[in-house]
């Protein structure tokens, strides 16, 4: 979410971080947020059942205006309606290689397997966890020695260049889904997977929107 909120501090970035929204009132990210100068609200999760809590976050949506979502540390698997509402608006990043290892303890079940590379993966959000359409990857070596530490501490910095570019694509309108495959066009975007991604490489546009966090 840091990252982000710097990415879009940049002149010329096409989205604007218009709210942080979290479901617990200890979340460290809503100092750093408030300290920034961004609106912030707890939409506490406990005691509600998921269309309430969904009901209530769009709510705060609503009034903040917000037309894209993009996860941060947000460890809640969302309604299949919820994520109709914002198909193709609602973004997050997982910290592996997707399709590989889906879900929860990426950096220790990619050292059990032996594998050679590992990184971070920006998608789309649909109802299947971890299963949307890919915007951008990173990759970073397993090194002889690593440990769930320092591979995770590898992948993040990875994470902190390629999500706020991801984000800036979807954000310009430079991204579309066919047949359930993202498009991107952006120059140096045409893979899909670069390590690192410059942000710049995204930031030409005269669109903007904003975004939640």
């Amino acid at each position: 979410m840091a990252a982000l909120l710097r990415a879009a501090a940049v002149p010329g970035y096409p989205a604007e971080i218009g709210l942080v929204l979290s479901n617990r009132a200890d979340a460290p990210g809503l100092a750093v947020a408030q300290a920034a100068g961004v609106p912030t609200v707890v939409v506490e999760s406990r005691g509600r059942d998921k269309p309430g809590f969904e009901a209530a976050m769009q709510a705060e949506f609503t009034r903040h205006g917000i037309r894209l979502l993009a996860l941060a540390g947000f460890m809640r698997v969302l309604t299949p309606e919820f994520c109709e509402a914002w198909r193709d608006r609602l973004v997050n990043i997982h910290p592996s290689l997707l399709p590989s290892f889906r879900g929860l303890d990426t950096h220790a079940r990619a050292l059990a397997a032996g594998v050679r590379l590992h990184g971070c993966t920006v998608h789309l959000v649909t109802p299947g966890v971890d299963e949307g359409p890919i915007l951008a990857q990173a990759a970073v070596p397993v090194l002889a020695g690593d440990t769930e530490a320092t591979l995770a501490a590898r992948v993040l910095a990875q994470e902190h260049l390629l999500y706020p570019a991801a984000l800036a694509w979807l954000a310009a309108g430079r991204v579309r889904v066919v047949g359930g495959v993202a498009e991107i066009d952006a120059p140096g975007a045409e893979g899909a997977l670069a390590n690192p991604l410059p942000l710049a490489a995204a930031l030409p546009t005269n669109r903007s929107t904003r975004g939640s966090v």
